[in-house]
């Protein structure tokens, strides 16, 4: 047990510290400069095995688990429960350990907090689009000018000739993006015989109609053509599947 406690207080003083000095630099770097038997190995008993957030700023360290064993579903999906609720806490890097008697405990940049219960109250205030703590004015209009530009380069897009080779533009056909529905994507298309996206079928009018090149899915013209076209159906339900 006077092991036990030293480990604890050692990983409590060594979160601390690794986050007060990596703040900028990512929930990883502060993972890599702890000890190993904390981060994954299972180096005096103490085996353990992180699990990453989709935004790579939050992690949690299942202790008890080797880093290649696979976790059982019902911690599989404690983990994952703890992992959205640390989604509250935005762009804070956190780090939550679940010991072996599933007591919870965060390093939220830097700071120690024990005893942590998933679905409480947050030990630190919450910014991120809550009621009572909205997002700024200056983020609000920020991500309105970066979205503005995808807009108005789909735009312009829309209503080139440079997609294709035969001078036929998109808007020729849909103008102001009109009889697209993007509201109904995914849905069964008949002209590719099989489920589409969006994009999907923004690329056959492109190769088809246009006779012009397919887009692949991370150029920016595509990202910018759905931008436009979900653009003027702003406010419309979602319908997945109508026809």
């Amino acid at each position: 047990m006077k092991t036990r406690w030293w480990f604890a207080l050692a990983l409590a003083a060594g979160l601390g510290a690794t986050f007060a000095a990596t703040r900028g630099r990512g929930v990883e770097a502060a993972l890599s400069q702890l000890p190993v038997a904390v981060r994954a190995g299972a180096e005096g008993g103490f085996a353990s095995r992180t699990v990453w957030a989709c935004d790579q700023r939050k992690a949690v360290i299942v202790e008890g688990v080797r880093p290649d064993e696979r976790l059982s579903p019902t911690k599989a999906q404690q983990v994952a429960d703890l992992l959205m609720d640390l989604m509250r806490y935005c762009n804070a890097e956190v780090v939550a350990r679940v010991s072996r008697d599933e007591v919870i405990s965060l390093s939220v940049d830097g700071l120690p907090f024990e005893h942590y219960v998933v679905g409480g109250p947050a030990p630190i205030q919450l910014t991120h689009g809550k009621v009572e703590h909205p997002h700024s004015a200056r983020d609000e209009a920020i991500w309105k000018a970066e979205l503005d530009k995808q807009v108005k380069e789909g735009d312009r897009l829309f209503h080139s000739d440079e997609l294709g080779t035969n001078g036929i533009a998109c808007a020729m056909c849909h103008p102001n993006a009109s009889n697209t529905h993007p509201e109904t994507y995914p849905k069964f298309q008949t002209q590719l015989k099989k489920v589409a996206l969006l994009r999907d079928m923004v690329n056959w009018c492109i190769i088809n109609p246009l006779e012009g090149k397919e887009l692949a899915d991370n150029d920016p013209k595509l990202k910018a053509l759905e931008a436009y076209i979900l653009s003027q159906r702003a406010g419309v339900p979602l319908a997945a599947g109508k026809h």
